[in-house]
């Protein structure tokens, strides 16, 4: 397991004094306000620390305002940038929730344990998350993250089950 929870992605800059507009990809948005610091990823691979100046909110989006990053042509460079938090500062889980950093990478199989492929990425859609798996084809394969679908999780044999759906 990482050291490290994703919980957003740089969306845009919001305003000319360097504010982040933030696409949480955590159940309680609200949770930047507990936060000091943060850790953005930006896409180079290249991880910083930044500590969190003022968190505010519009429509689904956290807007962030980080003390290291003064104007919008600081803020253009984290576009796109992963938002991370040490795993001691991550809110408890519920029963069958996962942190996205702990899903990423795990073998995903299908009911008769063929090995489809490695979950590698999890887009955020709104009404329910996909999880695409590099299945060795060029585009690899979208598969809605619902129960009915997702049928077991096991992060200690980092291995998921699911269930295709016809004509997927």
């Amino acid at each position: 397991m990482e050291d490290f929870i994703y919980i957003g992605r740089v969306a845009n800059t919001h305003g000319v004094q360097g504010m982040l507009k933030v696409f949480p990809t955590t159940e309680d948005p609200k949770r930047f306000e507990l936060l000091k610091d943060i850790y953005i990823e930006d896409i180079r691979g290249i991880t910083n620390s930044y500590t969190i100046k003022n968190v505010k909110y519009f429509k689904n989006m956290v807007i962030l305002g980080l003390k290291e990053i003064e104007d919008m042509n600081q803020a253009e460079k984290l576009k796109n940038g992963i938002i991370k938090i040490h795993r001691k500062n991550a809110l408890p889980l519920e029963e069958n929730e996962y942190y996205i950093s702990d899903l990423l990478g795990l073998e995903v199989f299908d009911i008769e344990d063929n090995k489809i492929g490695i979950l590698k990425n999890i887009i955020f859609t709104g009404s329910n998350d996909v999880y695409e798996i590099d299945n060795s084809t060029k585009n690899g394969l979208l598969l809605p993250a619902i129960k009915e679908c997702v049928l077991k999780v096991d992060i200690n044999n980092k291995r998921i089950i699911v269930k295709i759906p016809e004509g997927l």
